[in-house]
This record gives structure tokens, C-alpha cells and sequence, in this order.
């Protein structure tokens, strides 16, 4: 089956489109990112009559409307935004939202005689042999244009400037490829042309497509809902955005929603900063029950699932919908208690997150259980405990949208605790923290996320550095503190081993660097000698450590076996078999802790 048709259009034909709105623009790529100079190589291109390319758009589906009639589907560009922005803008002389969402123009300039394009500067305004901006000449009388321009340029050869001129006017006459998706494609099969498209290099996503879908809406406030989203996302980054928004968007700044999000413009904290994706994704599975962005488009889009229709009151529904799950996402009390409980679970620094796709189940689960009315207490215990479950099983690394949709169709059916309990008794038995867990920390992975639970392990413990009488593992963490080897690495080095082996995480440990650099490249026996050494003078030659009771706890916390203090090279893979096992126990008790 044919799934698309190839056909040229002229230009003034695909902008008169755009205008009208038979095709809409979604923003896939939201503001216009193209700098000036590809707009003025692309109306070079047009004007040489060299190709630019094809743009792709589908035709919505046919809606059924509530008195039983239907609207025809609008195109959707799926692919060629920029270029047919780029149009807009130079040809048409229409405003761009650039990457500040500033409303700018484009104004390219043309040099008749050298037939030459150039973006407007102020050295061109000065110059009267450049006409300053393409779209007055294009839409303007080509007799009166000409005539201005040789009364300002006696000089010129008038023949080689009409035909220029000409050649300038007839740029809307040139034609563009347009791929046109069969209407009667189902929205997964658009979703999957819409995913294997590339622009610029990067492969388009599902939420791209339901950001375009959302954008493109305006009739059901898709629009708007469309810049809540991006503008959240751009205010967690960089909060001095606000004034921004405030200056120029006067119309969003007067939304229910702004008022919604304005609280980002004080808060500085990064350990959660979404992406579209991540609203979209955390939203919809947690109004809809569904964990695969197709079916939003589809939903959106009006699609009854059980008689494959499409109906208005499906719209009108799904967007109240995913409203509602967007305005849970951006709720200021929603999002700081949530990030308070990764942060109880000793989560408490973004480089602790290895996965954005755990933080966002975990919220969806927030949400979720909330809604259900599950009290606070629970809610909190039950997030932390599925956060690190998810981590510890690489729950959703594979295929998350499956692993969403699964776990979402599960919490929604059934009490939570029961369909934990399931989870843990299949994937958390004995045999996986006795060996499995153990075997997983064999890495010399630092960015290993069962490393990162067992620091967070230690955060949530208060836990004090190697060696280590007050500052915490936790402030070592926060204030960038840097891990260190137990045996130490430049020792390692010089008994022959090699990075992946003096590098394993079972010897790495958080030290403060002054300590580090006092046990230098020492092997243990001898620089807890050192330390030993402190409980019966008064000088401190490696730590503050004074007492052997003091010692014992110190190593205890931070799973270290107590044989260490009289090893050397030769027992290294004893010393990591042992602390794994203790490692994971300390992991064990804390899962179960929380």
C-alpha cells in the first residue's frame, strides 16, 4: 500500500496554505533555530533555481462532530518547519519566535546587480544599491520598485536589473516537494514514519509528535498548553527566563497557567529538570493509564479505540485530560514534595540520577497515589521504595514505554503495597543481594547506578567520610567532593595493575582530599599504621580519628572490612570480594529501611 504522495507545489501555494491554515505549523522544533543566514541560503537557492528539499505534512483524520456531521482534518507539517518558516519570514515579512521566544523579523537584502542575497545590517540600509528587504519587493508593484531603484541608481545597467528584479518576483513561483501522508493511515503508522524522519541529525521522538499534535490545536487550546510546557521546562533551567516570558508574551503572561509556573522564577534547585518529553511522558500516564505516547496523539487526535472513529467529544475530553495531568506536573507543592522524597532517600545531587526515566515513574507514582488518596505517610515510603527498586533493577533501561504502561495498568487495577510486594519477591530475593548484587558491583563503572545507591545509602545514614571525623558523605557529595581509592591508585599502578582493576567501585570510597593526600600512595597496612598511631600521640598524621572505637565505626559505615588495615597488593581481590558483600548488605538494609 502506498502510504504517501510526491507532489510539487509552488511556494506562494504552501504559504497561502500556512495562512489560511489548511496546513499548520506545529513547532516540532518549537522556536525558529535556523540563523539568519540559512534563511538568506535558502532564498539564494530558490532565486538560482537549485532544489531545497521536500516538506512532509499529514492530513489529520476526519473528526466526528458532536451533531453527528465532520470536520475535515488539517495538514500537519511533520517535517520542514524551519524551512517553511524560513518562508514566512523572508518572503512573507511575518514575525519568528527565535530562540529566546523573542518576536523578531528576518529582513534579507538583494544586490541586483551582483544578484547577491545578504541578511540586512546597517551597513546595507546606508547602501542604495541593495534593495533592504526582499518581502517589500516581492509583494509590491515590480514597476514602482524598479523605478525607485533607478532613480537612486542612474547608474546601473536597467536591463540586467529587471531581469534580476523578475527573477526576485518569480521566487514564489518556484516549487517545493510536498509528501503528503495517505489520510487514511492509522496514527501508529504516521507515528512511525513521523519517528524514523530525521532533522539536523536527530532521530524525532513520539513526544515531538504529540508536541506537534498539541501545538497545532489551537481550537482546544493546544497552543497554550504547548508553551506551559516548554516554558516550565526552560523556567527549572534558567529562572531569570521569567522576566523573559513577562516582556514578550503578553498574552501567555495573562494565562491561568503562567500563574501556574511563576514560583520557578525563585527556585534554583537542579535535581529534577524535566524536557517536554518528560511532562508529556509523567501527564498523560498519569491521567490516562497508558504508558505509550502513540496513543496520545491518538486520543488527541479523537480516536475511539474500540469502533477506530474519531470523534470531537474524544478531543474534548483528552485535552481536558492532559490539562489536568500537566497542571499536577507544574503544581509548585506537587513538585517540591516530590523531590523532598528523592531527597529523604538520600538521592540528594543530580549526579546521583543516572535515569530520567526512574524520576519520572516515580513522580507519575506520586501523582498517582495521590489522586487515590493513599495518605502522605505511605505516599512518601512507597515512592522512595519503587524509586530505588527501579534502579536497582534497571526496571525501565530497556523498553520504558512498555515497562510504563505495564506498571501503570497494575497500580491502577490493584493496591500498590500488593503489587509491590510481587515486584520485590520476583526481583529482590535473597539470591539477588547475596550474588547478584554483589556481581553487579564487579565494575569499574563510577557512574554504576547500584554505586549511586549505595552512596545514596550512606547520605540517608549520615554516614561520615573515610577516615573522616565530621564531614559528612552526604556534604562530600554536595559540595563536589571527590571519591578516592582505598588502595590507592598510583600504588596499584606500580604493582602492575591496570585501570579497570584499580579502578573497581569496591575500592572506591568518599575522602575528604586533604586525607587523601596524607595517605598518598601508601597500601593500607602501612597508612593505617599511621592512623593508629594518632590514638596515643596528640599530632594528627592522616585524620582526626583519635580512638580505635572511633576507627571500627568509621570503617563499619562505610563498608570497609576491618582485615584492610593489614593488607597490601597481594590480597586487593580478596579486599573488593569482601566489601562488595558488605556493600550490598548495607544496600539490603536500607532498601528495606525505607
Amino acid at each position: 500500500m502506498q502510504k504517501y504522495s510526491v507532489n510539487q507545489q509552488l511556494i506562494e501555494t504552501l504559504l497561502a496554505w500556512v495562512n489560511s491554515g489548511e496546513i499548520a505549523i506545529p513547532e516540532i522544533q518549537r522556536p525558529f533555530v535556523w540563523d539568519s543566514s540559512k534563511v538568506r541560503d535558502l532564498m539564494d537557492s530558490l532565486y538560482q533555481g537549485y532544489p531545497v528539499g521536500y516538506v512532509i505534512a499529514w492530513r489529520n483524520p476526519n473528526v466526528r462532530l458532536k451533531d453527528g456531521s465532520f470536520s475535515d482534518g488539517k495538514k500537519i507539517l511533520i517535517d520542514g518547519q524551519q524551512r517553511v518558516t524560513a518562508l514566512t519570514a523572508a518572503i512573507l515579512g511575518q514575525y519568528v519566535i527565535d530562540k529566546t521566544y523573542q518576536r523578531i523579523k528576518i529582513r534579507i537584502a538583494f544586490h541586483p546587480m551582483d544578484e547577491r542575497f545578504e541578511v540586512q545590517n546597517p551597513a546595507i540600509l546606508k547602501d542604495k544599491t541593495w534593495l533592504p528587504d526582499i518581502s517589500e519587493a516581492i509583494n509590491g508593484d515590480l514597476f514602482e520598485i524598479a523605478e525607485n531603484y533607478f532613480e537612486l541608481n542612474p547608474e546601473v545597467d536597467k536591463k540586467q536589473v529587471r531581469i534580476a528584479f523578475s527573477n526576485l518576483m518569480n521566487i514564489p513561483k518556484k516549487q517545493i516537494g510536498l509528501i503528503e501522508l495517505a489520510p487514511d493511515l492509522d496514527i501508529e503508522t504516521v507515528t512511525e514514519i513521523f519517528i524514523r524522519i530525521n532533522s539536523k541529525g536527530v532521530v524525532l521522538s513520539q513526544a515531538d509528535f504529540a508536541m506537534s499534535k498539541i501545538a497545532a490545536d489551537t481550537e482546544n487550546g493546544g497552543n497554550e498548553l504547548r508553551k506551559a510546557i516548554d516554558y516550565f521546562c526552560h523556567l527549572a533551567i534558567a529562572p531569570d527566563f521569567f522576566k523573559h516570558i513577562v516582556d514578550n508574551d503578553k498574552d501567555f503572561s495573562q494565562t491561568d497557567f503562567f500563574q501556574k509556573i511563576q514560583w520557578l522564577k525563585k527556585e534554583n534547585e537542579d535535581l529534577y529538570d524535566p524536557n517536554y518529553t518528560d511532562v508529556i511522558r509523567v501527564a498523560f500516564t498519569s491521567q490516562f493509564n497508558r504508558g505509550k505516547l502513540a496513543d496520545l496523539v491518538s486520543l488527541l487526535s479523537g480516536r475511539n479505540f474500540e469502533t477506530r472513529t474519531f470523534e470531537q467529544e474524544i478531543i474534548e475530553s483528552s485535552y481536558a485530560r492532559f490539562k489536568h495531568g500537566v497542571e499536577a506536573f507544574v503544581n509548585e507543592t506537587n513538585f517540591k514534595r516530590f523531590l523532598m522524597i528523592v531527597k529523604s532517600a538520600g538521592f540528594i545531587s543530580p549526579k546521583l540520577i543516572r535515569s530520567q526515566n526512574v524520576v519520572n515513574f516515580a513522580y507519575i507514582l506520586y501523582i498517582k497515589l495521590k489522586d487515590q488518596g493513599v495518605n502522605s505517610v505511605q505516599i512518601e515510603s512507597y515512592v522512595r521504595r519503587w524509586f530505588v527498586y527501579s534502579i536497582l533493577t534497571k526496571r525501565y533501561s530497556g523498553a520504558p514505554e512498555s515497562s510504563f504502561d505495564y506498571d501503570i495498568k497494575q497500580i491502577s487495577s490493584r493496591p500498590f503495597d500488593e503489587y509491590l510486594k510481587d515486584r520485590e519477591a520476583s526481583e529482590l530475593s535473597d539470591a539477588f543481594w547475596n550474588a547478584s548484587l554483589p556481581m553487579s558491583l564487579d565494575t569499574a563503572v563510577a557512574s554504576s547506578p547500584f554505586f549511586h545507591v549505595y552512596l545514596a545509602s550512606q547520605v540517608k545514614a549520615n554516614d561520615k567520610g573515610f577516615l573522616s571525623t565530621d564531614v559528612l558523605v552526604g556534604d562530600l557529595i554536595s559540595l563536589r567532593g571527590d571519591i578516592h581509592h582505598l588502595f590507592p591508585k598510583d600504588y596499584l599502578k606500580k604493582n602492575g595493575l591496570d585501570r579497570n582493576k584499580y579502578n573497581q567501585i569496591a575500592n572506591y570510597v568518599y575522602m575528604q582530599s586533604e586525607i587523601n593526600i596524607k595517605v598518598g600512595n601508601k597500601p593500607p597496612k602501612d597508612y593505617f599504621a599511621l592512623v593508629k598511631q594518632q590514638f596515643e600521640t596528640t599530632g594528627s598524621q592522616v585524620s582526626g580519628i583519635t580512638t580505635e572505637a572511633k576507627l571500627l565505626e568509621n570503617l563499619h559505615m562505610n563498608c570497609v572490612p576491618l582485615e584492610i588495615m593489614n593488607m597490601e597488593v597481594s590480597q586487593f581481590d580478596e579486599f573488593l570480594s569482601v566489601r562488595r558483600k558488605l556493600m550490598a548488605q548495607k544496600m539490603k538494609e536500607y532498601y528495606f529501611s525505607l
